[in-house]
């Protein structure tokens, strides 16, 4: 699929067509509002026309990738094993041990935005035999090596991960597979599990060693989070993870990481193109500071089992709200009330409870009057 200069974008995630650059499209209007006041439950998300006009150059890593690496008008860093070449950015080499990543120079202050990438994971491993995969950030803090796809754990912010190999053996999980994690800095990704206990959602991809264009596009707008995916060759947009009560600052940096261990693939990125999404906002949302929100997530469900794990954080208001006002850990501010998701076969809820720390006054979990 040759890369189009523009794209037309109907309405929804539907068929994306080839288009003259410039095109107007239709974009998010009075329409999508009116959609989620009818229909508060998942409806089709809008997507950008993918016109230059609403293209974020400042925050887009494109072809000839000028303003990458040494540049003098820098936007983009990278380190590790990252190598820059005409035709792609090559985060690891299909070689063992390596950890590689590409960061957005600029932060980014748009509280509406749509990021587009362009990526190429592929090497000489046969099934099961690669690995480890690609994660996309948006998140505080950059260039920061680590385990979690060659970047740092504990972050704060949102992750994407690309994840090719399974490490957990009991898993029901078909790989490659994609999920999606939101941190607020208390909880760290767990690799034996493949990140099990603190993903959102997810959905299988085939995306690796096709002989075609893969692309994935990630949407947040008003605290709603969409992941599409194109790998068919198809020219279509595919829904793989849809959830709201998503809450993001503006401020932070776009990014992008692969690691590889005792497997090992390829991991390129083509194109990350960031669009701005023209949303309108309330004056109350509009009065807020959107750098102090704190990375959360409102109502966090198994898209399995559809339970969740609530837990209340040992703030002075939570403890006053706390069965018998007790409190049993220290103050985490911003996070009186938040929403984790576990499966129903938790084996330990006390393990679950310990990767965030002592800092919970109160759990209440939905299914056990069930």
């Amino acid at each position: 699929m040759a890369a189009a200069a523009g794209w037309v974008w109907r309405w929804g995630w539907g068929r994306r067509c080839p288009g003259r650059p410039g095109l107007p499209g239709p974009g998010p209007g009075p329409t999508t509002l009116l959609l989620f006041l009818l229909f508060p439950g998942p409806v089709a998300a809008d997507i950008t026309d993918g016109n230059s006009e609403h293209l974020k150059r400042e925050h887009s890593l494109i072809k000839p990738y000028h303003g990458v690496g040494s540049s003098s008008t820098l936007l983009w860093d990278f380190q590790g094993s990252t190598m820059l070449t005409s035709q792609y950015v090559r985060l690891t080499p299909d070689e063992r041990s390596k950890e590689g990543s590409i960061w957005n120079h600029l932060p980014c202050f748009l509280k509406d935005w749509e990021m587009h990438v362009h990526f190429k994971v592929h090497g000489a491993g046969k099934k099961n035999l690669h690995g480890d995969g690609i994660a996309l950030w948006y998140t505080r803090d950059r260039l920061v090596p680590g385990p979690v796809f060659g970047s740092k754990d504990n972050f704060h912010g949102l992750a994407i991960f690309l994840d090719t190999y399974p490490n957990d053996e009991t898993t029901e999980r078909v790989f490659p597979y994609i999920s999606v994690m939101v941190n607020n800095g208390s909880l760290s990704y767990d690799h034996s599990k493949d990140g099990r206990w603190t993903e959102l959602a997810g959905c299988t991809a085939d995306f690796r060693n096709r002989d075609h264009d893969t692309f994935l596009a990630v949407r947040y707008s008003r605290g709603r989070l969409t992941v599409m995916t194109d790998l068919e060759d198809k020219n279509e947009w595919k829904n793989c993870i849809d959830i709201t009560g998503v809450r993001l600052p503006t401020g932070y940096y776009f990014g992008a990481s692969a690691g590889t261990g005792d497997l090992s693939d390829n991991h390129d990125i083509i194109s990350m193109k960031l669009f701005q999404l023209m949303v309108e906002h309330t004056p109350d949302e509009e009065n807020i500071d959107w750098t102090k929100i704190e990375p959360s997530v409102n109502l966090l469900k198994s898209p399995k089992d559809g339970h969740a794990l609530q837990l209340l954080a040992s703030s002075p208001q939570a403890c006053g709200a706390a069965p018998g006002g007790r409190c049993c850990g220290p103050h985490f501010p911003g996070r009186e009330s938040q929403l984790l998701q576990v499966k129903q076969n938790v084996p330990s809820v006390t393990q679950l409870v310990a990767s965030w720390g002592q800092g919970l006054c109160h759990l209440h979990v939905p299914w056990a009057s069930m």
